[in-house]
């Protein structure tokens, strides 16, 4: 068990997703991350799909009432251990007691910790995604205490400290590719679109990030079709809204672009005020 001190911004426990529920519009959601929190598993042989602790911007403080190992990956929040520094990308034994405290992020935005076995919420429609009008509870509070498994400790797990390729924070280049709508721009506004620097507006979260600056529009809205997270809309102010995890199944705003997945992963590790360049896959 581990007992939430302090939660943090906003800070959820998040899997790979839940699917097979779109018909009824339930979102996705899952990781933001999905390679930092795909690593934090791997470094602790997890399965890949282990509940993770996805934190924004502020980290947690977090008491462990048991022994686990515990990984940290995405942006550095100078993560510390009863007050002492300790390494991120890499396993790390938990005792009884032990006070995990991480702080403000430094590089990247968004922070995450995996135990042993992953964490054991809720699991609701097959995933343990907290996510709103969803799940019972859609992000950690204080006085929270979160199940984990049992931690074994002839478990096995990875000693050598793994690479970590962190250098998609710094990335302002999001892989795209063309979405149902992209046709109807003229070919000047295709063009545009695909070399203009965009930066992050302080509308973002984990249903959506917003761009500025506006970008002309002249297409009409389309009726109600299908969007997945990485979808990116336009609205007819000229709002380009790119879809995250926690998106509706439905929209009815032109979907001129998709963003790859890498790219999810990439937008997500984003803050406000940060520069972004979309670039066509061909």
């Amino acid at each position: 068990m581990i007992k939430v001190l302090k939660s943090g911004f906003y800070s959820t426990i998040q899997d790979l997703g839940r699917f097979g529920y779109r018909e009824f519009g339930v979102p996705v959601s899952g990781a933001m991350d999905s390679y930092s929190s795909n690593f934090a598993n791997s470094i602790l042989n997890n399965e890949k799909g282990a509940s993770v602790l996805e934190m924004t911007m502020i980290g947690a403080e977090l008491k462990f009432l048991e022994p686990t190992v515990i990984a940290i990956t995405g942006a550095n929040m100078n993560p510390m251990l009863n007050g002492e520094s300790i390494d991120m990308f890499n396993s790390i034994l938990v005792h009884a007691n032990d006070i995990l405290s991480l702080g403000n992020a430094q590089s990247g935005f968004r922070t995450y910790i995996a135990v042993k076995g992953g964490f054991l919420t809720e699991t609701v429609l097959g995933s343990r995604s907290m996510a709103k009008e969803v799940t019972d509870v859609s992000k950690i509070s204080k006085g929270d205490c979160l199940l984990i498994s049992q931690y074994l400790s002839s478990v096995e797990t990875k000693n050598a400290k793994v690479r970590f390729y962190s250098s998609y924070f710094e990335s302002p280049i999001l892989k795209v590719t063309k979405g149902p709508e992209f046709s109807k721009l003229s070919l000047e506004q295709q063009e545009l679109l695909c070399s203009q620097n965009f930066e992050v507006s302080k509308h973002n979260n984990r249903m959506a990030y917003q761009l500025l600056p506006l970008f002309h529009n002249s297409l009409d809205s389309i009726l109600t079709a299908p969007v997945l997270p990485g979808t990116i809309q336009l609205t007819p102010s000229g709002q380009l809204i790119v879809l995250m995890k926690d998106c509706q199944t439905t929209g009815g705003y032109p979907r001129v672009l998709q963003l790859t997945e890498e790219s999810i992963n990439i937008l997500s590790q984003k803050f406000t005020g940060a520069s972004v360049l979309m670039r066509l896959r061909i």
